[in-house]
């Protein structure tokens, strides 16, 4: 039995779901398939699938085979380029996790260029909030956002977050503009986020001239992921306090207003993070650094402070704020008077 082939077509089963599907994408006869498997079985001593008749499942043993196997594969794999134009054309399989809102508005758009680079690398892309675990789930690295809890990890800080307070205007209209945190409290009704790992809010703290202020206002939504978490502001549910990368373009649209622009928020740093044992290959190393590149480069992340976004407004945007303030300017004045 060549055990290479029966372990490349067993990992391929696995991932195809059904013998027929991994026959064919394999230009393989399905018979030899099925007689590779049994063979790596009996070799084995031990049942690695469960078979019915529309698709196969591991077993406890084939999840440990496959977990050890694609690992091996994927070495071999690096090994094989390493010996030839891995340093001028790296390739191979690389699977990454990275956070949803991240994943949507920043990298997956970028990656054309990283295609472009590198066009032997295949990306197997996990966007989630949810925590992940590395080493079990076979996972090359991860990018994150927020304090690493895993010391463990080795990890490499590739740029920072920057938060903002904001709501639509329709939202500011019926419930007015807070000029201070404690305004939060009082008036105004929060978006909250729940962090996915911890199932906690998170909190949210303002900060202006040394005072700190960590707002507990009361919410009617909280979201475990930060494309929900906007599109609940966008629908005028309440406050939020939003990355800057997720609200700019609404901010410059005039679509969301920034508030409390004097009060900031501390920045958050970003991490790719992988696991200790986890050779950094040179697909790894060249993903890593074009992530680096990115996060150091790009518009939205770059993006830090609210009133900058305020000027970046559409002209006709601009326009119309001027005219809202000066009919409340007159209003004010008629009031006095």
């Amino acid at each position: 039995m060549d055990k290479f082939l029966a372990m490349q077509t067993f990992v391929r089963v696995v991932e195809a779901g059904t013998f027929t599907k991994a026959a064919d994408s394999m230009a393989m006869p399905k018979p030899t398939v099925t007689r590779l498997i049994q063979t790596l079985e009996t070799e084995l001593q031990t049942k690695l699938l469960h078979r019915t008749t529309r698709r196969v499942t591991v077993t406890p043993d084939g999840a440990a085979y496959y977990d050890r196997a694609t690992r091996l594969l994927g070495e071999l794999d690096e090994l094989e380029s390493s010996m030839s134009r891995a340093k001028a054309s790296p390739r191979g399989r690389l699977k990454v996790d990275v956070p949803a809102s991240l994943g949507m508005a920043v990298i997956i758009p970028s990656l054309p260029d990283f295609h472009a680079r590198y066009p032997d690398i295949q990306l197997d892309l996990g966007v989630s909030d949810r925590p992940v675990d590395m080493v079990s789930e076979n996972i090359d690295c991860v990018v994150r956002g927020g304090e690493l809890h895993d010391q463990s990890l080795v990890a490499r800080r590739i740029g920072d977050l920057y938060l903002v307070m904001c709501a639509t205007p329709d939202y500011l209209k019926r419930h007015g503009t807070p000029q201070h945190p404690r305004d939060l409290e009082e008036n105004h009704t929060l978006v909250r986020y729940t962090m996915p790992r911890t199932g906690q809010l998170k909190p949210i703290k303002l900060s202006k001239d040394g005072e700190e202020h960590e707002v507990l206002g009361r919410h009617l939504i909280s979201l475990n992921d930060s494309n929900a978490y906007v599109a609940a502001g966008m629908a005028g549910l309440g406050v939020m306090q939003a990355p800057t990368f997720l609200v700019q373009d609404h901010i410059s649209s005039g679509a969301l207003d920034p508030l409390l622009t004097d009060w900031c928020s501390g920045p958050r740093p970003v991490y790719v993070v992988y696991p200790p044992n986890r050779h950094l290959s040179n697909k790894l190393r060249v993903f890593v650094d074009w992530i680096a590149e990115l996060f150091a480069t790009h518009d939205l992340i770059q993006q830090k402070c609210s009133l900058a976004m305020v000027a970046k407004r559409k002209p006709q945007v601009v326009e119309a704020l001027a005219a809202e303030a000066a009919e409340q300017a007159a209003k004010a004045i008629a009031a006095a008077a």
